[in-house]
Parts: C-alpha cells; sequence; structure tokens
C-alpha cells in the first residue's frame, strides 16, 4: 500500500451509487489512514461535501437524478467547495467525456475498473499538486507583505505629508502669503490628494476584483454587460492623459477596428484597464519617447454569438523589463526603486490582469531593456 504519513488528516467524500464499488473503496482508503466518508447519489453528495468541506472528492459520473457532471458544477457554485480538488470515477472511457469532464473543472479522470494502486496515486498526486500549490501561495503572500510593507507606507504618506505640509503653511502664514504662491499651495494640494485618491480607488477596486473571482454569479453578470465603441473611448482618455501630461507630441494612436465593435465587458472596467495601460507608459517613459496606442480586430463578426478577439495594445519607449521582472509581476511589485523614483503600489497591470481574467480575455507583454515595453490585451468581442 502506499505510505502518507499525513494521510490520517484528510477527509475524503467518495459518492457512488453503487454499494459494492462504494464499500471497496472505502475499505481501500481507510487502510491507508484517510478519514473516508460516502454519499448513495449526486444529490446527498453535495449535500454532504458543503457540510464536510472534505479534502479531496471521488465521485461516479453515472447516477440516477444528478449525475457527477451535475455535481460538480454544483459545488463550483460555493466557495467553499470550489477549489475542492474532485476526481471522476467512471465506465465512460471516450475522448469526449473525458473532455467534458476536464473542461468543467475536474483533476483527474478515472476509468472503471481500476486498482487500488491506480485509485491511490491518483488521490497522491492530487493532494501533492494541492500542497505545491498552497506552498506557492503562502510565498506569494510573504512577498506580498514584504512589498506592502515596503512601498504602501511611502505611498501614503507622501501624498498626506504634502496635504498636511502644504495646508499647514496655509493656517499659520495664510495672511502674509503672496497670491501667486496661494495658487501654488492650493495647486499642490489637490495633486497630492487627487494621488491618494487614485490609490485608495486602486486598493479598493483590487480587493473588489479578487472578491469578483471567488463569485461565479457575480462573473457572469459582469459578462453579460456591453462596452460599445471601445475604440471612440480610449481615444478620449488617450487624448485627455497626454494633454493633462503635457505630452501630446509623444502620443500616436492606430485604431483599426470597426467604428461598431462591441466588447463583452462592463464599460467601467474597459475605462480602468484603458487608464492604467497609459498611466504605465506615461510613467516609465520620459517626455520626448513616443507612447503608441493602437487596436484591431482577429476573426469576423457573423450571427448572434462570434469568436472574434478584440486587441488592445500600448508600447512606450523606456527603460523596458525584464523576463523575470515580467513573471515576477505582482500586487504592490515595483521593481529597482532605489534606481528609480517612482510613484504607485504596483497595482495598475495587476489590476489590468484581473480585469482581463475576469471576462476571459489574455494579457501578452513584450518588453527589451532600456528599450520598449509592449503590453497587449484580448478581450471577447460580441456581435453587433
Amino acid at each position: 500500500m502506499w505510505s502518507n504519513l499525513s494521510s490520517s488528516s484528510k477527509t475524503i467524500l467518495v459518492i457512488e451509487d453503487d454499494l459494492f464499488i462504494r464499500e471497496s473503496i472505502q475499505d481501500v482508503l481507510s487502510l491507508e489512514g484517510y478519514q473516508t466518508q460516502t454519499a448513495a447519489n449526486g444529490a446527498l453528495g453535495v449535500q454532504r461535501a458543503l457540510e464536510l468541506l472534505p479534502d479531496l472528492i471521488l465521485c461516479d459520473v453515472a447516477m440516477p437524478e444528478m449525475d457527477g457532471y451535475a455535481v460538480l458544477s454544483a459545488l463550483q457554485q460555493h466557495s467553499a467547495t470550489a477549489t475542492t480538488p474532485f476526481i471522476f470515477l467512471t465506465a465512460r472511457t471516450t475522448r469526449a467525456d473525458l473532455r467534458y469532464g476536464m473542461n468543467l473543472g475536474a483533476d483527474d479522470y478515472l476509468a472503471k475498473p481500476c486498482t487500488a494502486t491506480e485509485l491511490l496515486h491518483a488521490i497522491t498526486s492530487r493532494f501533492e499538486r494541492q500542497d505545491a500549490l498552497q506552498s506557492r501561495s503562502q510565498q506569494q503572500m510573504q512577498s506580498l507583505r514584504e512589498n506592502i510593507a515596503q512601498s504602501l507606507p511611502h505611498e501614503l504618506y507622501t501624498p498626506l505629508n504634502g496635504i498636511l505640509g502644504f495646508s499647514e503653511v496655509l493656517c499659520q502664514e495664510a495672511e502674509t502669503i503672496e497670491r501667486s504662491e496661494l495658487k501654488e499651495f492650493a495647486e499642490s494640494i489637490h495633486t497630492s490628494a487627487l494621488r491618494l485618491h487614485r490609490l485608495m480607488q486602486n486598493f479598493l477596486l483590487y480587493t473588489k476584483l479578487e472578491l469578483i473571482t471567488h463569485s461565479p454569479e457575480q462573473q457572469q453578470q459582469f459578462r453579460t454587460q456591453r462596452t460599445q465603441s471601445p475604440s471612440a473611448i480610449w481615444q478620449e482618455i488617450a487624448q485627455q492623459m497626454a494633454t493633462a501630461l503635457k505630452r501630446t507630441e509623444d502620443l500616436q494612436m492606430q485604431p483599426s477596428e470597426p467604428l461598431d465593435l462591441v466588447l463583452g465587458m462592463a464599460e467601467s472596467h474597459f475605462y480602468k484597464l484603458v487608464e492604467e495601460l497609459l498611466s504605465n507608459a506615461f510613467k516609465f517613459s520620459e517626455p520626448g519617447q513616443s507612447v503608441e496606442i493602437s487596436s484591431g480586430l482577429t476573426g469576423s463578426l457573423t450571427g448572434s454569438s462570434t469568436g472574434a478577439t478584440g486587441w488592445l495594445a500600448v508600447r512606450n519607449q523606456g527603460r523596458g523589463m525584464t523576463p523575470e521582472q515580467i513573471s515576477s509581476l505582482g500586487a504592490y511589485m515595483q521593481f529597482e526603486r532605489k534606481s528609480y523614483e517612482q510613484q504607485g503600489t504596483g497595482l495598475g497591470l495587476v489590476i489590468v490582469q484581473q480585469i482581463v481574467d475576469l471576462y476571459g480575455g489574455r494579457l501578452q507583454i513584450s518588453s527589451q531593456a532600456n528599450a520598449m515595453t509592449c503590453v497587449r490585451v484580448l478581450l471577447p468581442v460580441v456581435a453587433c
């Protein structure tokens, strides 16, 4: 038998309508040291899973009333069981069955009849993978804590100190300050307040998007929303930002998708995506270096639904990113802060990634150190 020193702490739920198979599996797992619970049908299995919150679920596919596919779909609607390792046990072994089960989110697919060795190997592999994911998640959380400790206090205190400092001077010397200086102080306070406001907005949005990833209902709600004429939107944002930064001569715009294109995403999220992409491009390039934004369409717009994909690319000439920095992209991550003065928490591209993931799109980054960075997003298109 397989040796698993931690098996006694693991609970496995077996959902199987065949009494003989159910008891046989329970015997094998009990001998291995697992805590085993059973359910004789799919509906009872869902109920038991929500009550027990097992570490892994073994489930038959062909069951009356509620089959294994329906069980998996039902459990994925609950945050407590959405990520529980799930292994199908079935006599259905065609490629279509396998593909269908995996597309639903199953972790493995064991064909009946299987040996005890095959069963235990599949279970051990799932637990090892789960442990590896948890370890990686813990490492990411530690890295996140370290980056927050380094960058967030600076990003909070810098604009706050500006507001407090300039307002204190105004309070103490209001009667002697020249009118020109008064305007200068007011503008500095306003700039610091805007910076602090944007930081708080990004933090709240980042948190909200994280919560949405665990709510299939909210995800579906957002995916039914639409962004009309995205080209007109990003051109307006680009012009406004370039004007505010006094870099209109650096901006190059190249729209090429149909004017009546409709994206399958919330307009507010498209606005935010464009703002963050352009903000990064201007931030990490110098005046006189070009910032190019372009868009286009792949596929055709036909029928009530399409397989077309819209894309938006923002390219800047700047110091660029290394492959290691791209792969380490994360919230509150800033690169080479000791060498370069920069504002922001590193949330911008992470928020872009969250938005793209929410709508089933893709984020692509290509960069050459000390030369350029190009960020390209691919987004779902719906029929006009």
